[in-house]
């Protein structure tokens, strides 16, 4: 990345505006110029690469109220949303995701918030894939 940061683009995710991984994709979906995310954390990670709506290089993610979205993201959510991965991943996953289930069940492991976090933070400065220069603002 080149140049001032205080160039580069800004997208907003308002944690205040969701209270769920379904609220967080619409969030997440309504900043994307010509394409609609439907919540599959793969197809974040491309998203993030950019070519399916967002800025082309370089850009800033500022979540705000990510407090709120660390609550709304955190445990219960992230066994709901393992769950439902459950009914439809590999059969040869089962007995990981069931494992991350139960972990989750007893507040352990990353959470669902977690994981969006260190997906965007793969696309940022000291990411593998930090050439595509999104800098991720906790606010």
């Amino acid at each position: 990345m080149t140049g001032n940061d205080e160039d580069l683009p800004v997208l907003l995710v308002d944690g205040s505006r969701f209270s769920d991984f379904a609220g967080f994709v619409r969030e997440f979906s309504r900043l994307l110029d010509g394409y609609r995310w439907r919540g599959s954390l793969d197809a974040f990670n491309d998203v993030l690469r950019g070519g399916f709506g967002t800025p082309d290089r370089g850009w800033v993610l500022r979540w705000l109220d990510s407090d709120v979205s660390r609550r709304a993201l955190g445990y219960e959510a992230t066994v709901h949303w393992l769950e439902e991965n459950l009914l439809v991943c590999h059969p040869g996953n089962r007995s990981a995701v069931a494992a991350r289930i139960a972990a989750a069940q007893r507040g352990e492991g990353p959470t669902l918030f977690d994981a969006i976090v260190d997906i965007i933070r793969i696309h940022g400065p000291g990411g593998r894939e930090s050439e595509d220069g999104i800098l991720l603002e906790l606010a």
